[in-house]
């Protein structure tokens, strides 16, 4: 048996709820099929064009912000192709994505309904590529102000007369690689001069201005931007700078020749999990060198693209990135978002790639049927963390793996909510062997005990033949028992995440 310490007197950062965030990007059928199926779609459920299924589903998470329109697709992306009459929006072919016909009838418009209809906040991503200054700054208008101007009576003559507020502004992607390929210090400037255009102008909807950060373990990247942007001296004061990205993938193998979503063995299964731990120190090195800068940690770091990265799935376009998901993808979710919850000091937002149809697939759509995946039920077991303090933990473990491949077999993360109950997520990333943890809470002692685990053989998913086996259960008095002291114990099966509520 392990212990589980809880601190319940410790009290750390809070767990933002923008942790657990989403990405969208006009790549595969993401938005076409998977979100969007048009206004006069008789044969799909929708509303104003927006899968019924779909936005049910991610409401019943809790998705809590939604990153569009890229991705490497954004920063080719000029917004006014994608607004006034759907008939006479011009047509582009998505050069990154398949090679396939992009007719802009998914625009700012649609983006602002569908949020509107998850009731999550949105997080447009803007083009410093192949854009200009005076584009970005009049989508910011257009969205944003509410007085008389060019750009707000643009959107009135185009059916929404109100302002939208969104929250998160990304000024380009990826700049290092397919934004541009711009070297840091170019991009630095560059990011000076864009944000400074981009205005916010209602004060009570501050705009938090994302800046683009480093392609995984380029710190140089980190240091040369951050130095150049001085942020602690002259950024912060003028709120040109609120968050820094960065992008990281968890790709067995290597990403020329990456390996399958299903069919893999334990070697695989260990070496995917060790990649997936690599966030971790990704997060440290990258936060240790903000913390030079920004010592307050007033920049939040923004992880706006992580999730596995597989081959695509045999018989589909190789360009459109579409693979299965099943329980290993389940741990690697569950692994990240405890990492973040514990980075949660720095970490300000995290968004998995991709939420539909598209690599670590929280859904997945075929015409009119859709699935919920394993990584779906573990952002269900999380979402009682949005918003949380933060506690102190400390769980004993062991090292398991395969081969060359070893990582931790438990992993853990705890938070008190508004209410005052403690929020326990754990999981057991072993192939085969169980555990029992006990869970020792100091100076707490819960009314009432409650939990849920996803668990099934590192292989299981759920497809449009079979169904939804791989589904969340409640935990029964045969797995969630008390013990001495208000202390209580846990049964984890192989391969499973738990969600543990301890009701105040």
């Amino acid at each position: 048996m392990k212990r589980l310490i809880i601190n319940t007197l410790e009290h750390k950062s809070i767990i933002h709820k923008e942790l657990q965030g989403n990405f969208s990007e006009h790549l595969g059928r993401c938005i076409y099929e998977g979100l969007y199926v048009g206004e006069n779609n008789t044969e799909i459920p929708n509303v104003n064009g927006m899968r019924k299924d779909v936005v049910e589903a991610l409401k019943a998470i809790k998705m809590p912000v939604l990153r569009w329109p890229g991705g490497c697709f954004a920063d080719e992306y000029h917004w006014q192709d994608g607004i006034g009459p759907k008939e006479t929006r011009k047509k582009m072919i998505n050069t990154h994505w398949g090679g396939v016909v992009e007719d802009n009838s998914f625009g700012t418009h649609e983006f602002m309904e569908l949020c509107d209809q998850l009731g999550c906040e949105s997080y447009v991503n803007a083009n410093v590529g192949s854009g200009s200054v005076r584009e970005m700054s009049e989508w910011v208008e257009y969205m944003t102000f509410e007085g008389v101007s060019p750009m707000s009576a643009l959107r009135e003559k185009n059916g929404h007369k109100d302002a939208w507020h969104p929250t998160f502004l990304g000024v380009g992607n990826e700049n290092w690689g397919c934004g541009g390929n711009m070297r840091p210090e170019h991009y630095a400037n560059e990011f000076r001069r864009y944000s400074t255009y981009c205005r916010t102008y209602d004060p009570k909807y501050p705009l938090y201005k994302i800046a683009c950060g480093p392609n995984v373990d380029d710190y140089h990247w980190t240091e040369t931007v951050l130095r150049t942007l001085d942020p602690v001296t002259f950024l912060n004061e003028h709120g040109l700078i609120n968050g820094l990205s960065l992008h990281y993938y968890t790709i067995p193998g290597d990403f020329e020749h990456k390996k399958s979503a299903t069919d893999f063995d334990l070697t695989t299964y260990y070496e995917t999990l060790q990649k997936a731990y690599y966030m971790d120190e990704l997060i440290r090195r990258h936060g240790a060198i903000m913390d030079q800068f920004d010592p307050e940690k007033k920049i939040g770091l923004i992880v706006d693209e992580w999730g596995s990265w597989y081959g695509v799935e045999p018989g589909t376009n190789p360009g459109f990135l579409y693979q299965q998901n099943t329980m290993r993808d389940a741990m690697i979710a569950g692994i990240t978002l405890n990492i973040f919850n514990k980075h949660s000091d720095r970490v300000r937002m995290a968004n998995i790639a991709q939420m539909i149809n598209v690599l670590q697939s929280v859904i997945l759509t075929d015409g009119a049927e859709m699935v919920k995946t394993p990584t779906y039920h573990v952002f269900d077991l999380f979402k009682e963390h949005q918003d949380g303090t933060l506690l102190g933990s400390y769980i004993e473990n062991e090292t398991i793996g395969a081969d060359d491949w070893h990582i931790p077999m438990l992993s853990e993360s705890c938070s008190l909510t508004k209410d005052g109950s403690v929020v326990i997520t754990l999981v057991n990333a072993s192939d085969s062997k169980a555990e029992e943890i006990e869970i020792m809470p100091v100076e707490f002692k819960a009314s009432d005990v409650s939990g849920r685990i996803l668990t099934g053989e590192i292989h299981a998913m759920n497809t449009f033949e079979n169904g939804e086996p791989v589904h969340c259960v409640e935990l029964g008095h045969d797995a969630l028992k008390p013990g001495v002291g208000g202390n209580i114990t846990v049964s984890l099966p192989a391969c499973s995440v738990a969600e543990i509520i301890l009701n105040k």
